[in-house]
């Protein structure tokens, strides 16, 4: 059984409506800070599409209008589950924009444990977006993409390897110093900016490292501004394997 669901979401950010359209409706604009490798095809009947770790996702986009509206609609899955993305935009005195985000749909049988991690997810997310556009403006970023299973340990354990991997405190607090040396990078060293039970984010001078879920499941998902970034994924791919082994 389906169950129809509308999440909605606004927040003020530190740039101009044609930034945060870019933001948020051109793929490499996506790629800065949301999920995945992503495409956009630029008008309405086109397609919008996300490729996370192989698994591509494919959107139709129903309304585009440049520097004011985008929304987009996944297929109708044979349960009947689908998703809907609305972003609007609007333009504020002193160069700030206003998004609204609505993310409305079917959701499946497990209807209340999908709408409470949308819920919880949203804000992360549109935080990511806000210290992209703060720090990191007029630039496009490498998605890096690292997935690993955490072999049974419980999540209060994945959580302080993680921690003591970035060479940070416990409990982690935003504001924390964070260092570490992936084999083959360049040393990170940044600042916690967001944390909760789900996830930890650091920003560093060039990039938005993100760490999510410690049960069951840890993934990565980091935005990359530098300038060599093609081992990268390989590097943090191995970097998380060796946390988790």
């Amino acid at each position: 059984m389906t169950h129809p669901f509308e999440i909605e979401f606004e927040t003020t950010l530190a740039a101009s409506p044609e930034q945060v359209w870019a933001a948020i409706a051109t793929g490499p604009g996506i790629d800065s800070w949301f999920m995945g490798r992503n495409e956009v095809e630029p008008r309405e009947g086109g397609f919008a599409a996300m490729d996370t770790g192989g698994h591509r996702e494919e959107a139709v986009i129903t309304a585009y209008e440049p520097g004011k509206r985008l929304a987009t609609r996944t297929a109708t899955a044979a349960d009947g589950r689908f998703a809907a993305f609305e972003y609007l935009i609007e333009g504020r005195d002193g160069g700030s924009t206003v998004l609204r985000v609505v993310h409305s749909g079917l959701l499946g049988d497990d209807w209340q444990d999908e709408y409470d991690a949308l819920r919880r997810g949203w804000p992360f997310h549109l935080h990511t977006l806000r210290e992209y556009l703060a720090h990191f403006p007029g630039r496009t970023g490498v998605p890096v993409f690292a997935v690993a299973q955490s072999g049974g340990q419980p999540a209060q354990e994945v959580r302080a390897a993680l921690a003591r991997e970035l060479s940070l405190p416990t409990p982690v607090v935003v504001g924390a110093r964070a260092h570490a040396e992936p084999a083959g990078l360049p040393p990170l060293d940044g600042e916690v900016v967001w944390s909760d039970d789900e996830r930890i984010e650091v920003r560093t001078a060039d990039g938005l490292y993100t760490f999510h879920g410690f049960s069951g499941v840890v993934l990565m998902f980091h935005h990359l501004f530098g300038p060599d970034t093609g081992g990268a994924e390989a590097a943090w791919q191995q970097w998380l394997s060796a946390l988790l082994g």
